[in-house]
């Protein structure tokens, strides 16, 4: 069984499946190295989940490459083509709008997308653009001191349509600003770098929704749409306007090795969405999730699990292990009453499913409430298991767990939690299932 892996799916058959072209440097566009195999670790810094850092013993990815074996390494596939943004005009110096350049050179790679796809590389400097759109079949490579920087101009930003399960933005109704860098119906595209850095300048976003003077919904810094074999990888993410990497109806999608900061004080700056927490927007669905290897400290909330009636779809075959916890409000999160539709439109007999969720071997310093498993009347979670849970809690132990509309089993767990989660007709083998059956039709590094 390979270890140390992250996986996060959205929507009914999707699946991560997809493994990774890697090696150890790519100091310089075009270098052929040998694979090597990767280790997780993921850190969380900030109230709720705001900053997330994910580190991974590795540099650099050229192209997804799958054979649905889980094995260490995988075959290195580079890039038959190769070219610099700064051969298409572009200026590093954080002054020089370069949203031609970038552009324009992935426009000229489109015409190697039936040759084995290519490769935009950015140097060190400072990058300063609009919206970027992508391609298939392409790498977007930063080197190390790289930084595409977002434009703090509201005119370099295209104003596109809501996406068709919102039916407006996300903060205002109607249109919303494009993200920084996006692309729609893609396949096999790797945002990846030596450390290189995307910054989206956010500050100019945050006033204007602390002001209520938005326009138009904020953008984020990376998103895919109903696209698949997706990899970023190898980045920091500053400073997003809003949320940081936002795949929405994607498949095969792994996010490694990143970090991910911006200000507490920024408004709702989430890293990865959907990811270290899932939902509420998951009316189509979200399943078969594996989060490995992680460290969450100064936060609001550990990992949380959300919807709401009203919903529908799916929350199942979640599985959240190895967590080491420090200075977190509430430990463990998994509510049905997350009431954030955009209006009173919607129909409160669509009730979501929350199934086989899985947490284990999770460790907490200095947490005031170990769990609050909260479901809905009408349709309680089910098939919940909580295994080799520690939690030094700051109340009263026996105050720690809040319960309601919920069933499960647990084993090793301290403080004690609430009756519901002490199910004796539901074994802890049968609810943790998926901890000795991960989900056999992914593979993963």
């Amino acid at each position: 069984m390979c270890e140390n892996r992250l996986w996060i799916s959205k929507g009914k058959s999707q699946r991560f499946a997809e493994g990774v072209a890697l090696n150890e440097g790519l100091k310089k566009r075009r270098r052929h190295e040998e694979a090597i195999a990767p280790v997780f670790l993921i850190e969380v810094f900030g109230a709720f989940l705001d900053q997330v850092v994910l580190f991974l013993l590795l540099v650099s990815t050229y192209a997804v490459a799958y054979d649905g074996v889980c094995k260490s390494n995988w075959p290195l596939t580079p890039r038959p083509h190769s070219v610099s943004v700064t051969e298409f005009g572009a200026v590093g110096d954080g002054k020089t709008l370069n949203t031609v350049a970038f552009q324009n050179a992935i426009f000229y790679l489109k015409s190697f997308v039936d040759k084995g796809g290519a490769q935009l590389y950015v140097p060190a400097g400072r990058w300063l653009t609009g919206c970027i759109t992508l391609t298939s079949h392409l790498t977007l490579f930063l080197e190390k001191d790289a930084v595409i920087l977002g434009s703090q101009d509201y005119s370099h930003w295209d104003i596109v349509d809501p996406l068709p399960s919102y039916g407006r933005g996300i903060e205002v109704p109607g249109r919303r600003y494009r993200s920084l860098i996006s692309g729609t119906n893609l396949t096999d595209v790797v945002i990846t770098g030596n450390n290189g850095t995307i910054d989206g300048q956010g500050s100019v976003w945050w006033e204007q929704l602390n002001a209520q003077s938005l326009n138009y919904s904020r953008p984020h810094l990376v998103e895919f749409v109903g696209s698949d074999n997706i990899v970023v990888s190898n980045l920091t993410f500053l400073n997003a306007p809003a949320w940081n990497i936002h795949p929405v109806y994607c498949s095969k999608l792994l996010v490694q090795n990143i970090t991910v900061q911006s200000p507490p004080t920024s408004p709702y700056t989430s890293g990865i969405v959907p990811g270290l927490a899932f939902g509420s927007e998951m009316s189509g669905g979200i399943s078969s999730v594996l989060a490995e290897n992680l460290h969450v400290h100064d936060a609001l909330i550990g990992v949380e699990l959300k919807t709401a009636r009203g919903r529908g779809g799916y929350i199942q075959d979640i599985f959240v292990s190895d967590v080491h916890m420090e200075n977190v409000q509430q430990g463990i999160k998994v509510t049905g009453q997350c009431t954030s539709h955009p209006d009173d439109g919607y129909d409160p007999h669509a009730l979501p499913v929350v199934s086989d969720i899985t947490f284990t071997d999770v460790v907490g310093v200095n947490i005031t409430t170990a769990g609050i498993f909260s479901g809905i009347d009408e349709s309680p979670f089910t098939s919940l298991c909580l295994s080799n849970l520690s939690f030094n809690v700051t109340a009263d132990p026996s105050t720690s767990w809040v319960c309601a509309n919920v069933l499960g089993s647990s084993v090793n767990v301290w403080p004690e939690p609430c009756p519901e989660l002490q199910n004796s007709s539901s074994s802890p083998s049968s609810d943790c299932f998926i901890s000795s059956h991960p989900n056999s039709q992914v593979a993963v590094l």
